[in-house]
């Protein structure tokens, strides 16, 4: 592996051998409330790397262009450098967790429409809730970058719902960030796991997500590998991830 270029804990950024790729690889650490909290589940790294490739790669053939190209190694992909945007897209389909306290209302809370969130990526501020004037008037993005980037969140939050649909998971919610290319292109530089997507059964309404960590409920690693043997049923086996 070569220069590490960013480290978030449950997953870190190295340079490789291409300038212009990067190899993400996936770890075990697991954390919640901005880093206060952590562990270590064994064999996380594995299973968010193969869920990862796989949406990737289903949302690639659905016409998603984003940073992903491979899996790189059983806890790694490679991806294309980006230059990130500073934002956090949150798509919401059921309130739940913190937004569900925030506005006073039950989680689980199903409104007729899909609520999507932006927020500025500053740990320092707590990455706070913003609108998209705010998003322009800071420099992060323009109104029709904005656009494109609303656009890519309805559209992966179509196909992912339905995805998830078909094999009994209600796809809460999700955060995506995303990038510019080399060209200047808005991509999508994010992918969907179990620690940035909330995940229900649909019959049992049990969560499969990191909200088992946040919340002491136990069965965390359990709760990932359902998540990945669901979508293998439909979308290919891995073996490296056993």
């Amino acid at each position: 592996m070569d220069r590490l270029l960013f480290d978030g804990g449950s997953y870190r950024v190295f340079q490789a051998d291409d300038p212009d790729l990067v190899i993400i690889e996936y770890t075990d650490v697991i954390t919640a409330f901005g880093g206060v909290k952590k562990a270590v589940i064994k064999g996380k790294g594995r299973i968010n790397a193969a869920i990862a490739s796989m949406v990737a790669e289903y949302l690639g053939r659905h016409g998603v262009d984003s940073h992903f190209i491979s899996r790189a190694g059983e806890d790694s992909i490679l991806c294309r450098k980006v230059e990130m945007i500073r934002l956090e897209v949150i798509v919401r389909n059921v309130i739940a967790g913190t937004m569900a306290r925030k506005l006073g209302v039950k989680e689980g809370f199903r409104p007729d429409n899909t609520v999507i969130d932006l927020c500025y990526k500053n740990e320092d501020l707590g990455t706070p809730l913003i609108n998209d004037h705010y998003a322009v008037a800071l420099g992060l993005a323009t109104y029709g970058e904005l656009g494109i980037i609303y656009d890519y969140a309805r559209k992966i939050n179509d196909f992912l719902s339905s995805l998830m649909n078909d094999v009994g998971i209600v796809l809460v919610d999700f955060k995506l960030e995303f990038g510019r290319d080399g060209s200047g292109r808005i991509v999508v530089a994010d992918e969907l796991t179990p620690d940035n997507a909330r995940f229900w059964d649909m019959a049992s309404r049990e969560k499969l997500d990191r909200d088992r960590f946040r919340r002491d409920m136990g069965h965390v690693g359990e709760a990932y590998r359902t998540i990945y043997e669901r979508l293998c049923s439909i979308l290919g086996k891995e073996e490296d991830a056993q």
